[in-house]
């Protein structure tokens, strides 16, 4: 594959139609806002918005995007709207993501992420074939699909596919299902004008603003401040690899772009943070109620949890070399913008302004990063 290191460009996404499956989520509505920003058409099929409060109202995002409300799981509503959105690229958000809540719900975990993968992926096939232009299928998976090995080396993209827990196996299975579905992409090339292209991505543990979803680390600590309670850890020394959300979506956006005009590049894909980043629980907390000031403090919650992975750590060489994808921001400061967006919020300040900022700047810090 040559190395020609797009960068992402606004004109590339400019008019493009784009279909985000998810969008009402926490990645789903920084998606949005994101390709909205370049010009981007989007459509969005999501359930309501998970969490209250919610990004996705808090962003007013239905008055930017065309929305379906509607089940990953109903296959004829999601193959009408593919249609009638008539995509080019399509990005795949929509699943049950947490790990406790997959214990108390299997069935449903493995419904909405094993079968809504491929009632997506029928419903482009079945979108191609109704001459819907569609060129590139981004699915977006998790670290958590590896073969839970506590590996001190980070997980590479070849490595064993397994996950343990009904979450992390769900998304295993999903990525077994994508390698099925590209080859038959491909078999089918003869009856579509164009192939599709279809990309897998992996993404580490992402903070940042207007994430409140239940047992999850950071929203956990910022409901806890805001109510002016100590931060509970249930898995203090569990290493994670820490990331912005920016930093996995500015690496989907490339891949994107980088399928569209070659198709070579439709595998997986890793994209996680620089090794330093690579931290501890407890040190990601410690350096969050330091960084917020105002008495914030943590405590080890002693309970017994269900079984979570010691150590995760992904390599992203391959996203590195062949994308010219890096991280941008450290996670100083991904938790220096997590601050700042949830003070805003406190004080009722406009989130959508301030989510459209924050990309700016990170667009900007990255193109001078370029250069």
């Amino acid at each position: 594959m040559p190395d020609n290191r797009i960068r992402i460009n606004a004109d590339f996404w400019k008019g493009k139609n784009v279909f985000v499956t998810g969008h009402t989520g926490f990645k789903g509505t920084w998606l949005s806002l994101w390709l909205q920003g370049m010009g981007a058409n989007v459509t969005g099929y999501s359930l309501q918005p998970p969490t209250e409060p919610s990004l996705f109202e808090l962003c007013r995002m239905k008055e930017m995007v065309t929305s379906y409300i509607a089940d990953i799981r109903d296959m004829p509503s999601l193959t009408e709207a593919i249609i009638e959105a008539a995509p080019d690229i399509v990005f795949h958000l929509a699943a049950q993501p947490l790990v406790r809540a997959s214990y108390l719900n299997p069935i449903e975990t493995y419904e909405i992420n094993t079968m809504g993968t491929i009632n997506l992926l029928e419903a482009v096939r079945q979108a191609k074939k109704s001459s819907v232009p569609i060129q590139a299928v981004i699915h977006v998976s998790t670290d958590k699909v590896y073969s839970q090995l506590d590996e001190e080396r980070g997980y590479r993209e070849t490595d064993r596919l397994g996950g343990g827990d009904p979450y992390s196996n769900s998304k295993a299975l999903t990525e077994l299902i994508v390698t099925s579905y590209r080859q038959i992409y491909e078999k089918e090339e003869s009856e579509w004008s164009e192939p599709v292209a279809l990309a897998s991505v992996r993404a580490g543990n992402v903070i940042g603003g207007g994430d409140w979803a239940e047992d999850r680390l950071i929203p956990d600590c910022f409901k806890a401040i805001l109510q002016g309670k100590p931060v509970k850890l249930r898995y203090p020394q569990a290493v994670r690899p820490w990331q912005h959300v920016l930093e996995p979506l500015h690496g989907y956006l490339l891949l994107a772009q980088h399928i569209y005009e070659d198709k070579q590049y439709a595998e997986a894909w890793n994209f996680g943070p620089n090794e330093e980043d690579t931290i501890s629980v407890e040190q990601v907390v410690s350096s969050l109620c330091s960084k917020w000031g105002d008495q914030a403090a943590y405590q080890i919650d002693s309970d017994e949890h269900p079984h979570e992975a010691h150590v995760l750590r992904l390599d992203c060489t391959k996203s590195r070399t062949l994308l010219g994808w890096s991280p941008r921001w450290n996670l100083d400061m991904a938790i220096s913008k997590s601050i700042e967006w949830v003070k805003t919020y406190d004080q009722l300040g406009d989130c959508r302004e301030l989510c459209n900022k924050q990309i700016q700047e990170y667009v900007e810090g990255s193109e001078s990063h370029d250069h």
